[in-house]
């Protein structure tokens, strides 16, 4: 189901301004038949920081708002309303796409003593806690990705939390479907760069 409809007259009057090629590529949550391209983040980040060889750390799977809690990639046509891109998706609920790039962010640093998530028997120091707050193309500002994720790493032998931080980048994206997910991959890529960088410096 086409959300066509988007461009209604009280989006203009509001100066809400949607290019016109998304309008086409953009669902109202409605089943579609056609069929999906599956898409996947890179996990290539710069991240820097001291290295912390006698720490391990664990990293939790992000909790995130049902919106965000699935396959379908989300985008924003107003501050209180979402529709998903057409004709495509990620490959796995975004929350466990996310958590596995950041263990592979945290591993490829080459700078702890061991990276894992809950079930792997590490003997873990510090946990990674994230919320996914925002992992989107906002279409009402210019089809912006926007990616924003709260962290927070835990003392894991007594809860006390260690540091705190909200990570937050945009990138610019449109075109086509490939044009938005790159969008969001190269946001992801800054926030999870920024994240190991903190991280390795805080614990």
């Amino acid at each position: 189901m086409v959300a066509s409809h988007l461009l209604s007259r009280r989006s203009w009057i509001r100066g809400t301004v949607i290019a016109l090629p998304l309008t086409a590529l953009i669902l109202s949550g409605c089943g579609t038949s056609a069929k999906n391209d599956t898409y996947d983040l890179s996990a290539s980040v710069s991240g820097d920081g001291p290295a912390a060889k006698s720490r391990q750390i664990l990293i939790a799977g992000p909790t995130a708002l049902r919106a965000l809690d699935s396959e379908q990639i989300v985008i924003r046509v107003s501050p209180s309303e979402i529709q998903y891109l057409s004709r495509a998706q990620w490959g796995d609920k975004l929350p466990r796409m996310v958590q596995s790039k950041l263990l592979e962010a945290f591993e490829n640093s080459g700078k702890l003593g061991g990276v894992g998530i809950p079930g792997q028997g590490l003997a873990i120091d510090y946990q990674v806690v994230t919320d996914i707050r925002a992992f989107e193309i906002d279409a009402s500002n210019g089809n912006q990705a926007v990616v924003e994720i709260s962290a927070k790493i835990l003392n894991d032998r007594n809860g006390a939390v260690r540091a705190q931080k909200v990570f937050r980048a945009t990138s610019p994206a449109g075109g086509d479907n490939d044009g938005f997910v790159k969008g969001l991959d190269r946001a992801f890529s800054a926030v999870a760069s920024e994240m190991v960088t903190w991280t390795l410096r805080s614990i």
